[in-house]
């Protein structure tokens, strides 16, 4: 079993009943008694905490005297409880429901009930990984700066929706993909799942979750933390911000994958990587660990390599050659 204290806490179980449990499953069949002298507790506190474990079904009452717990099979037990905790949430649900449909309609559509303001850093990561977990179907992000959480860890919500199955769209800025281990992360992603695109033009940092709700950041200065947000509810204004993403998908370009594998063959993939994301040779070369000089040379011999004149034109040529682009 896991040697976390409180493993079980998530259904429902505090810590010190489930170090009981733990003794049960060690120890079965043992009377009160008997328990009481291995672990050190009474034989009260031994008897009321097997009673809230029989209630949650993790330990059941033996016939006869003296009296013995027998607990379940952890496997079978913690299957219930999740059961019973997932009914319990889809009546919450259900729940929300019959309460906003009491909510008198002029009220559902009044504007200060569409648009809300969250103040404050904390409140504004914590609105966004709550839109992340609601997302069911689909999830569409613009990525640039300002960031609320630390740009260089990864996304653990995203890819949590992605497991589960989720859609997830992103369009990249260019000024993101020059934070150092940012173009990695997005790869990383990418290679979970995600629709991954990238573009010098994306006007602003932005989560929709299955176009229902969407979170935005009141400033789009880069330079400073995104300490405060618009959340925008189900109404034109998110139909807009809706259509916005996807004109700028349409005009993205997809991201370059990891250079490995079948990339194994190109000149020099790790390089080419990175320009074709579009980032510029001062951070291409904090990308890579090296000077600017040594990336200046390693493009000379890149486009050399290409009979290329410009840097766009490598591009097409390489993206011709099957090294790069919507079909790579």
């Amino acid at each position: 079993m896991n040697t976390d204290d409180n493993a079980l806490s998530a259904v429902g179980v505090d810590a010190d009943d489930e170090r009981i449990y733990r003794d049960l499953l060690r120890c079965p069949r043992a009377t009160l008694p008997e328990l009481a002298a291995h672990t050190g507790r009474t034989t009260v506190a031994l008897r009321r905490a097997c009673s809230r474990l029989e209630a949650l079904g993790l330990v059941s009452r033996m016939a006869g005297r003296p009296v013995r717990f027998l607990p379940t099979r952890p496997d079978v037990a913690v299957a219930a409880l999740i059961s019973r905790r997932e009914e319990g949430l889809a009546q919450a649900r259900l729940a929300a429901l019959a309460l906003l449909a009491e909510t008198p309609r002029t009220e559902n559509q009044a504007p200060e009930e569409l648009v809300e303001v969250v103040q404050g850093q904390a409140a504004v990561v914590q609105r966004f990984t709550q839109l992340q977990q609601t997302a069911t179907n689909e999830l569409l992000v613009l990525d640039r700066p300002p960031y609320a959480q630390d740009p260089t860890e990864q996304n653990v919500e995203e890819m949590e929706r992605l497991a589960h199955g989720v859609l997830v769209r992103g369009i990249y800025d260019v000024s993101a993909l020059e934070i150092p281990g940012k173009l990695r992360l997005a790869q990383e992603s990418a290679a979970a799942g995600e629709q991954a695109r990238i573009s010098p033009e994306v006007p602003m940092k932005l989560a929709i979750a299955d176009r229902k709700t969407a979170i935005l950041p009141l400033s789009t200065d880069a330079s400073a933390h995104a300490d405060s947000a618009v959340i925008v509810h189900s109404s034109t204004l998110l139909d807009a911000l809706v259509t916005l993403f996807e004109v700028l998908w349409r005009s993205a370009l997809p991201l370059p994958a990891r250079s490995a594998g079948d990339q194994a063959d190109l000149p020099d993939p790790e390089l080419f990587t990175l320009l074709a994301a579009g980032l510029k040779d001062e951070a291409v070369a904090r990308q890579l660990g090296v000077s600017l000089r040594t990336v200046h040379r390693r493009v000379s011999e890149l486009m050399d390599r290409l009979g290329a004149r410009t840097r766009f034109q490598a591009g097409l040529l390489a993206a011709r050659r099957g090294w790069w682009g919507p079909d790579a």
